[in-house]
């Protein structure tokens, strides 16, 4: 039997439709399988899909930390734990939402992700910025995509990278043996090129302050590229272990700054977040436990 027919039979599964026209996402035996596959005794299969999400997000009263505003841009620095923009089973809650009651209408751009040219992962702090007109969210969008802005991050790691400052550049791909994981190949035949640059600003004892410059922007780039140096970010929970001296910690990753040119003066701006509470209260422990703080 077909791998679609053999689905659509299963109770709470999605219609045939939906597994043609891709809407999820099917796993036989710890590899992603064709529809046309033919099932066989034994198979282990997994069957992963969304919720279908309402036409147009609402407006939300939720605060907001506006960076820069004017006519056209609005560049907020986003708090920890909150989602970009709507998705199955973040449906309220998110940027968008708080945007468009920012905006109150004023925002002609539409769709589920009005204004959003570039995302931040929910556990994620830091400066994005986002369009209030079409015109603006096309400029900045081609922007990003012809990779004129730039990107700074901040993290704080679970170890010192072995040099100060150097290049990272992988080719990234979803692990097979884990979905929600990105793992990484030096090959070019695999995945998706990606490219970073760090800096080791401070050390502390076994822990270090890492800026960041992201060339591409892959999902879970960052995180996986502080992996590949043998320093995962402190506090994740994907990549890293739990941490004995910071055992509740939550991601150390923070998008400290972003320079951009502006619609439609091309104003080239660069907007800085200030480091969040979580980076200050680390920084103070590792100081005062470790007692010499090594500048590089």
């Amino acid at each position: 039997m077909r791998l679609d027919k053999y689905c659509a039979t299963l109770e709470g599964a999605p219609s045939r439709s939906r597994l043609k026209n891709g809407a999820l996402q099917i796993v036989v035996n710890d590899a992603p399988a064709k529809m046309s596959r033919q099932v066989r005794a034994g198979d282990v299969i997994i069957i992963e899909w969304e919720d279908p999400l309402p036409e147009t997000p609402e407006p939300e009263n939720i605060p907001l930390d506006i960076l820069y505003e004017d006519e056209n841009v609005t560049v907020v620095n986003k708090k920890q734990g909150m989602v970009t923009h709507p998705a199955a089973g973040n449906w309220t809650g998110t940027l968008v939402h708080a945007l468009l009651w920012h905006w109150g209408g004023r925002c002609s751009c539409g769709g589920m992700r009005p204004g959003i040219v570039h995302r931040l992962d929910k556990d994620t702090s830091g400066v994005l910025i986002t369009a209030k007109n079409r015109e603006s969210e096309t400029w900045l969008q081609d922007q990003f995509s012809g990779r004129k802005v730039k990107k700074i991050y901040a993290a704080i790691l679970s170890g010192v990278p072995k040099k100060k400052d150097g290049e990272i550049k992988t080719h990234l791909f979803r692990d097979p043996r884990n979905r929600k994981r990105f793992t990484w190949s030096e090959e070019s035949g695999r995945g998706k090129a990606s490219w970073t640059s760090y800096q080791v600003v401070a050390v502390y004892g076994s822990y270090s302050l890492v800026l960041f410059t992201l060339h591409t922007g892959r999902t879970h780039q960052l995180r996986v590229h502080s992996k590949f140096l043998g320093c995962p970010i402190l506090g994740d929970p994907v990549y890293g272990k739990k941490d004995p001296l910071f055992p509740s910690a939550t991601l150390m990753l923070h998008a400290r700054s972003l320079t951009i040119a502006l619609p439609f003066s091309s104003e080239i701006k660069t907007f800085i977040a200030p480091f969040p509470r979580r980076f200050a209260k680390v920084i103070r422990k590792l100081r005062d436990t470790y007692d010499r703080r090594k500048e590089l």
